[in-house]
């Protein structure tokens, strides 16, 4: 009896499995294009008219994250360029890949789509390429908004996350390997998922609004097919965890960096670093919210549309 019911239990977690991967990826269907590069093959959509924003994802993304997160912006009168890293669903990883080198990659983008400049927001993760973007390639950026950027800061410890310990973060390093483990996660211990992967306080997530809590929920799920991002989470390992100074004095463009002080992964330290040492950048810093700023959705997208409509 017992085996019986195991098996039937068994049976029922593999269709509820295939099922939620199977809508996994049909989210990443149909909706981007891919370019041939000197770095291999670039995805990215390209949504909407107006002022350019060049969308860059964070940890566990692709295009398709950075187009859910500017969700808010399809009202506006701007054109969302939302590329996948290197690593992300369909673009390539290149031998000895470098933010530098994604940098570059992102500009010989912007360029074969004929764009002279744009806007330029890089979330979590992705603020190591932005800033090196702004850097290395001023002409291309009109601005530049770093949201939680995982860049350094002096304040923020190496390998900053909510892992109380060597264990769970062992843990944790295998769900990011495993479409299956990831899956059990996110449907077993949804808690325990937004606080380590999210790096936000679930229960700031259980006190905001609907919309706000299946913000936090899609974002989570959307990590799924974590096989089809591994190699650019790896690479987000290697290089956001612990990242060198970069030379932000020399950025050119407006700038503004936005964060949450209750960030569990720290990006307050690094958004508050940047605005104090690029010239005349502004620092947007909530008090709650973690690292998917909840609560303040409404508000950030209001910001950076500002940002864009102000010309950067």
């Amino acid at each position: 009896m017992l085996a019986a019911l195991g098996a039937v239990a068994v049976l029922a977690a593999k269709s509820a499995f295939d099922k939620d991967m199977t809508a996994a990826r049909a989210a990443t269907q149909g909706r981007s294009q891919v370019i041939a590069s000197p770095y291999g093959p670039i995805e990215y959509a390209d949504v909407g008219q107006g002022p350019v924003l060049l969308m860059i994802h964070g940890s566990g993304g692709g295009f398709d994250q950075g187009l859910a997160f500017s969700r808010p912006l399809r009202s506006q009168a701007v054109r969302i360029i939302a590329p996948s890293r290197f690593g992300y669903l369909r673009s390539a990883m290149p031998k000895d890949a470098t933010p530098e080198m994604q940098a570059d990659a992102l500009a010989y983008l912007l360029r074969t789509l004929e764009i002279d400049d744009a806007v330029i927001f890089g979330g979590s993760a992705g603020g190591l390429s932005a800033a090196q973007l702004a850097i290395r390639h001023p002409d291309l950026c009109r601005g530049l908004i770093l949201g939680v950027p995982a860049i350094y800061a002096p304040e923020r410890a190496p390998n900053t996350n909510a892992a109380p310990n060597r264990a769970v973060q062992a843990l944790i390093n295998r769900a990011l390997g495993s479409d299956v483990l990831f899956w059990l996660g996110v449907r077993t211990a949804p808690d325990f998922m937004t606080k380590m992967i999210l790096a936000t306080d679930p229960r700031l997530v259980a006190d905001a609004p609907v919309p706000e809590q299946q913000r936090v929920r899609d974002v989570l799920f959307h990590i799924l097919p974590i096989s089809a991002r591994k190699e650019g989470l790896v690479m987000d390992s290697a290089t956001a965890g612990a990242p060198p100074r970069y030379a932000l004095e020399s950025i050119a463009c407006p700038a503004l960096a936005i964060s949450a002080r209750d960030d569990l992964y720290g990006t307050d330290k690094a958004a508050r670093f940047a605005a104090a040492h690029i010239p005349g950048a502004r620092l947007i810093l909530y008090d709650t919210g973690g690292h998917l700023w909840v609560g303040h959705d409404a508000e950030l997208w209001q910001a950076v549309a500002a940002f864009i409509a102000d010309g950067g």
